[in-house]
């Protein structure tokens, strides 16, 4: 039986009306990409949204948020990124109790049945980049070491390794002593460390497994590689990851782009001719 988790990350939702940057519509794009979950072919078992979840991280943003999210039918993991603010986005939701699991940072360990999702905070208030202290550290090392068999899916905000993107790696995550990467390492249940941050899938390898970012279900970061890059967006068409499980422990992930695309439709002519 295979069995999803669907990744959606950065939607960065404002007030009813307001566009981030004074151009994109956020909350449209989202309300698309929670359609195009519910159309799946496969049906998720989960949702997990990496942070970013509104623009500012108030009261009323969060408000709008749970509303656009209303519709998804399935159980669903909230974590923060570097625009949220941790209180409110625990006050907005409190019957999602995971979130307060390791106060004050939010760190949790979900069992979807055949795959563990272990999410990480890299939330360092008021600021753009990420980190991980000693005390996340040894949060996360507990929750790894309560299974160290079924396969696992690291959540976080920030993505561990260098993008290329000048601007971004600027503001990415700080492992001070690389004590994150030391302590994945040593764990080889962690198939996936899947992340935010950086509005478009990019994939790398890191400390043993591998690590990648999601598309942003709005704007994307301009992929210039550009040492000297500007720090810009553009409207490609947004997406989501879909990672997906079998019962015997395989692990693929997918990307899936939001939009009104036609089909599918059979790779054969009406007369069961293949189509070269």
């Amino acid at each position: 039986m295979i069995k999803t988790l669907v990744q959606l990350s950065d939607p960065h939702i404002k007030l009813p009306g307001a566009r981030a940057y004074g151009r994109v519509d956020t909350a449209r794009f989202l309300r698309q990409a929670v359609q195009a979950v519910r159309r799946l072919q496969q049906a998720p078992t989960a949702v997990v949204v990496t942070g970013d979840l509104t623009d500012f991280g108030r009261p009323d943003e969060y408000a709008h948020l749970r509303e656009l999210l209303q519709p998804i039918d399935c159980p669903l993991y909230l974590m923060p990124g570097n625009h949220d603010d941790r209180e409110a986005l625990r006050d907005s939701f409190p019957a999602h109790g995971y979130l307060r699991h390791g106060s004050p940072f939010i760190q949790y360990a979900i069992d979807l049945g055949g795959l563990r999702l272990v999410a990480v905070d890299t939330v360092v208030p008021r600021e753009s980049h990420g980190e991980v202290c000693a005390a996340r550290v040894d949060q996360l090392a507990q929750l790894l070491a309560q299974d160290t068999v079924t396969p696992t899916v690291i959540a976080m905000h920030h993505p561990p390794f260098r993008t290329m993107i000048g601007h971004m790696d600027e503001i990415g995550l700080r492992d001070p002593g690389g004590a994150l990467a030391a302590l994945v390492a040593r764990h080889p249940q962690v198939r996936r460390v899947i992340c935010g941050h950086l509005h478009r899938a990019i994939y790398a390898p890191w400390a043993g497994t591998l690590a990648m970012t999601a598309p942003s279900t709005a704007h994307q970061v301009t992929l210039d590689l550009a040492p000297d890059a500007p720090s810009a967006f553009s409207m490609e068409p947004p997406g989501f990851l879909v990672h997906a499980w079998s019962d015997t422990g395989e692990l693929v992930s997918h990307v899936a782009s939001v939009g009104p695309f036609e089909g599918p439709f059979p790779f054969h002519e009406d007369d069961g001719q293949l189509i070269d």
